[in-house]
């Protein structure tokens, strides 16, 4: 998977690469799927939600340029895999579901795999985590209009935010943005993608159902 995914493809951080090796995928998707686990595709998870691509996946965790001290905001648990990588990177990981069923199921497979460096809550991912701000990196596996202004109030300095933004059109492009030395956001485009539609009180203001699997 790494090497014919994400090595072939562009991805050439080499903490990335490590930590994509080191968890398991098997473990978070559906025991009738673990044999398309590896593959380069999102595969659903239930309650009409999916597990990213492991280049997706990759992608937005070197756009976010962890260190081993960064805290980490990631929206849209999901099965917890995402989670998961990004504590092989960084610190300290708090994870978002708004799903209770997902948030409860991926909080349990992620113990069982000894990752108690991850804080798994139930809610508004597009609020963010106040009470655990700050964070180096925010990274969200879902699609929005913009970037939630409570994403920048809890983003420290230096820190980067990942995410895709639905323009007007339906096209989804993922982007990575900073904030500059004059208090704006500085926005990078890394490519067009495809997620679910970012659901909360500061999400997809348009009401378009969108799609349900995540892909590049």
């Amino acid at each position: 998977m790494v090497s014919r995914q994400l090595e072939a493809r562009g991805i050439r951080d080499p903490a990335v690469l490590a930590a994509m090796r080191t968890v398991p995928r098997e473990r978070f998707v559906p025991q009738e799927l673990i044999a398309h686990a590896h593959d380069d595709n999102p595969l659903p998870i239930g309650s009409d939600q999916t597990i990213s691509q492991p280049y997706i996946v990759a992608r937005m965790l070197e756009a976010a340029e962890l260190d081993p001290t960064a805290r980490v905001l990631d929206v849209g648990t999901g099965s917890g895999y995402a989670a998961a990588v990004s504590a092989e990177l960084a610190s300290d990981v708090v994870s978002i579901e708004r799903i209770p069923e997902l948030a409860d199921a991926a909080a349990r497979r992620l113990r069982s795999l000894g990752y108690a460096d991850i804080t798994v809550l139930v809610g508004d991912g597009t609020l963010g985590a106040p009470e655990h701000a700050p964070f180096d990196a925010i990274i969200a596996a879902a699609a929005g209009s913009d970037i939630p202004p409570a994403w920048v109030a809890q983003l420290a300095p230096h820190g980067r935010i990942v995410l895709p933004i639905e323009a007007a059109s339906g096209s989804q492009e993922l982007i990575v943005a900073t904030v500059g030395h004059d208090g704006r956001l500085v926005r990078r485009g890394l490519g067009a993608v495809l997620f679910v539609p970012l659901i909360g009180e500061a999400g997809l203001k348009r009401g378009r159902p969108g799609g349900r699997h995540r892909r590049a």
